[in-house]
């Protein structure tokens, strides 16, 4: 979220700065000059200044979306994680029904519409879905692994 408060601040500062000091005001400013040369050179700042803040503007844009990019998740990406923990209950839920209780209750939450709408809240479903899933994982891993030890 720093990412989006840092582009956020920079935004403001840029429209600020665009508005505040005010083009109309400085076009109106340059009409009443009498010297071409002068003329010219005022609206050159004017153009490079609305040039500048442009490319800043495009900065910024991108780094909402790299950061926007970076907690999103597509549709197809949503089907593939649940097709994918449906999987992982088969292989470790044959050993563990607690394992395949939580899967279970897991995947449920894993749909489009789901998931979609908690996005829209804010809500960090990788960070919250994916390190849980991670230790249930790990956890299973141990204990088919201490248990083929044990036997051996």
């Amino acid at each position: 979220m720093a990412a989006l408060e840092t582009a956020a601040v920079s935004l403001t500062q840029l429209v600020a700065k665009s508005v505040g000091d005010g083009i109309l005001s400085k076009v109106k400013a340059i009409k009443l000059q009498k010297d071409q040369n002068a003329m010219a050179n005022a609206y050159d700042a004017i153009i490079n200044d609305l040039v500048q803040d442009r490319a800043e503007a495009i900065r910024i844009a991108q780094a909402y979306k790299t950061e926007v990019d970076r907690i999103e998740i597509s549709d197809d990406d949503i089907n593939h994680l649940h097709n994918t923990i449906e999987k992982l209950i088969r292989i470790f839920g044959k050993s563990d029904a607690e394992f395949t209780e939580t899967a279970d209750q897991i995947n449920a939450l894993i749909s489009v519409d789901t998931l979609k709408a908690i996005q829209l809240l804010g809500f960090n479903y990788k960070e919250a879905i994916g390190e849980p899933l991670t230790r249930i994982c790990a956890d299973a891993i141990q204990k088919g692994l201490s248990g083929k030890i044990a036997i051996n």
